[in-house]
């Protein structure tokens, strides 16, 4: 039977995940361990989804070592002081675990909930977090970001190399508390050409997976617009290669490399549309899934949508289940 469970299944699509938060800021929402517990335990309770991811946000580790950022209503990650040259290098560190107690309390508090349920713990990458530490929030073109890549390469390394450590702290400490799976988000990544890839973030991701090898733990690594990439995610280090809904999973599985299992792919915007579509694009992720050679987890090709009918989830939960298990 095909595994399933869906990014940002815990949160703005669930009106107990609005009722919840109330007028909490997302990022003090993070930082209350016992909201965490309540907000990533809540899908669960609708869907008979195979895992449980954690409830947190991609700055929450740059904002523990003291960035000034916040998360702005209908803007997402804002950076008080934008990181620009290499004295601004100097306001990064390594994070360490004290440095989010409320992190380790809440993965602790889920373990004992969830029993068998595996959690997935997750952080940024460091090209993602670099393009809102440099532009100092969401950017369309990614202006700054390219141009310290390309101009500062010697900079952007250092950059890259310290969110690289912040990244492994996050997730080791998350492993540490019990985290069953991690996955790692570089949303951004796709604005980035193959040989630029290879070259300038790359390795930086591959230093993550290499330092959380010897917990083994899946890890599993997701971009968006990566399909010109996907060959070189395979050869990052992860067990898993998330794929957005821009190609088809057995091509996917292809360009990626044997021994990768595969994750998606369906297009969060199919959920609003008409049941009979949904199943039938589905169901066609499902096959694509089957031919690829490591192994599939269904999921979207990103987050569910704000609008998206929780009832629509559950019923696709079990679609999964149900004609998966009898292929």
């Amino acid at each position: 039977m095909t595994p399933v469970w869906f990014m940002r299944q815990a949160g703005r699509s669930l009106p107990e995940y609005r009722q919840a938060r109330g007028s909490i800021g997302m990022l003090e929402a993070c930082a209350r361990p016992e909201l965490v517990t309540e907000i990533t335990l809540q899908p669960l309770r609708r869907y008979d989804v195979d895992a449980a991811i954690l409830f947190s946000d991609i700055v929450v580790p740059l904002r523990a070592v003291g960035v000034d950022v916040e998360i702005k209503p209908d803007v997402g990650p804002v950076v008080g002081q934008p990181l620009r040259s290499a004295a601004d290098l100097a306001r990064l560190r390594p994070l360490e675990p004290d440095d989010v107690p409320y992190i380790t309390a809440a993965v602790r508090e889920l373990v004992a909930w969830l029993g068998p349920t595996p959690l997935i713990g997750f952080a940024g990458a460091p090209f993602t977090l670099a393009s809102y530490l440099i532009e100092g929030g969401p950017s369309k073109n990614h202006e700054r970001t390219k141009a310290m890549m390309y101009g500062e390469p010697a900079l952007w390394h250092q950059l890259l190399d310290a969110l690289a450590d912040i990244a492994i702290g996050f997730l080791s400490a998350q492993v540490a508390a019990g985290a069953s799976a991690i996955q790692l988000f570089d949303s951004w990544v796709g604005v980035v050409g193959p040989d630029d890839y290879r070259e300038l973030v790359g390795p930086h991701t591959s230093k993550i997976f290499a330092a959380l090898e010897p917990t083994r733990v899946p890890r599993i690594h997701f971009g968006v617009g990566t399909g010109e990439l996907l060959g070189l995610l395979g050869e990052a280090g992860a067990d898993v290669v998330g794929v957005d809904w821009r190609i088809g999973l057995d091509e996917a599985s292809r360009r990626i490399g044997a021994g990768k299992a595969v994750q998606g792919n369906l297009d969060p915007a199919v959920l609003l549309a008409p049941w009979d579509v949904i199943e039938s694009r589905a169901r066609e992720v499902l096959r694509r899934g089957a031919a690829a050679g490591g192994g599939h987890i269904f999921n979207l090709g990103h987050g569910v949508l704000p609008g998206t009918d929780p009832g629509v989830l559950s019923r696709l939960v079990d679609l999964v289940h149900s004609a998966s298990a009898r292929a």
